[in-house]
């Protein structure tokens, strides 16, 4: 049960030396994630928390077999670094650090996409962020930020732009008992590594994930575009969450990316695309793990009794539209047949006379 990390994880972290770096090292280390380097220009020789420094991430992946790393570098290099981890053969680049100009995030972008290869969702190298909090697949490894506390090992695959916004939805999902493959921070910059679709595609290509919570918020049209692609793609059972109902237009909210411009990525347009696609949508986050219940419960009923159940593209029920009443018509009665006029004979008729 697990995308992207797993036990046999093996985590680089670069910027090690730092203070986030050292103190989400030794959160990591004590999760139970292999953390088998750091780098830091300069400090190469040194330990944190046990793990060995080295001057650069090419030594690091050499000396260490090293193949997933994470960025806590501060913002005017974390770029450089994206671009380094990308050099030396790191199969999974995850960048923490906020603040990224939209240009070098850009060139990074291009850069991990050309050593892909586009039209290749699910090869290498990937790169999760900036912006965000990493990733972890519960009992097994942690990457980034996430507290390892609120996980449990399950079947809902999570994917969120917002960082606490996943903390609080997957403590609830935990307590309803939901336990998550994996849960990935995609990050709320305009400009990001992977986006709703990636993580869509991913979790669909797990046979262990059976059901995708999505949260998503204001600006941009990604979330639109992720919906289109669950209607065409997606086979497993989305509910999905969008923030900033009540945001006004023109303000940047939190995120970089979160802003409504030009009238266009508002709450409204994006919850009415999913539900477009049948996907259910939650008012409020609290919503999110009685609705994932309910469309788990109909997807292993349908398994049980041999049907696939499939309606729509991605396994939930669609609600029938429900109709206005009109306003009932006066039945329309035959109209009635003129009666016809009784004729005496003529031989009674001339008797009278």
């Amino acid at each position: 049960m697990s995308v992207l990390i797993d036990k046999n994880t093996r985590l680089l972290v670069q910027g090690i030396t730092g203070r986030d770096g050292a103190f989400h090292t030794q959160q990591m280390v004590a999760y139970g994630t292999k953390v088998v380097a750091g780098v830091t220009p300069g400090k190469g020789g040194e330990t944190v928390h046990g793990v060995p420094v080295f001057d650069s991430v090419a030594e690091a992946v050499e000396k260490t077999k090293a193949n997933t790393s994470v960025i806590y570098v501060p913002a005017a290099f974390a770029a450089d670094a994206i671009h380094e981890a990308a050099d030396a053969g790191i199969s999974l680049i995850v960048c923490i650090t906020e603040g990224l100009p939209v240009r070098d995030t850009l060139g990074a972008f291009h850069k991990v996409l050309a050593l892909r290869g586009t039209g290749n969702p699910l090869g290498k190298p990937r790169l999760i962020g900036p912006n965000c909090p990493g990733l972890i697949t519960p009992g097994q490894a942690k990457v980034g930020i996430l507290p390892g506390h609120i996980v449990t090992p399950g079947p809902v695959g999570v994917v969120s732009k917002s960082g606490t916004l996943t903390y609080e939805v997957v403590k609830q999902l935990t307590d309803r008992g939901l336990g998550q493959s994996t849960c990935i921070g995609i990050g709320g910059d305009p400009v990001i590594g992977t986006d709703f679709i990636d993580a869509l595609t991913l979790f669909e290509a797990d046979p262990k994930t059976e059901g995708i919570v999505l949260m998503g918020e204001i600006g941009g049209t990604a979330e639109e575009q992720a919906a289109e692609f669950i209607r065409r793609r997606v086979t497993k059972p989305v509910v999905a969450f969008v923030a900033g109902l009540t945001a006004p237009p023109g303000k940047r909210m939190g995120h970089a990316g979160a802003i409504i411009a030009g009238g266009k990525g508002t709450a409204a347009e994006k919850m009415a695309a999913f539900e477009a696609a049948g996907v259910p949508v939650a008012r409020i986050p609290s919503e999110i793990p009685e609705l994932m219940a309910e469309l788990l419960q109909r997807r292993r009923s349908r398994k049980k009794n041999g049907k696939n159940g499939k309606n729509g593209k991605n396994g939930a029920t669609k609600a029938k539209p429900v109709k206005h009443a009109a306003k009932a018509k006066p039945a329309r009665r035959p109209a009635a047949k003129p009666a016809k006029k009784k004729t005496k004979p003529a031989g009674k008729a001339a008797n009278k006379k």
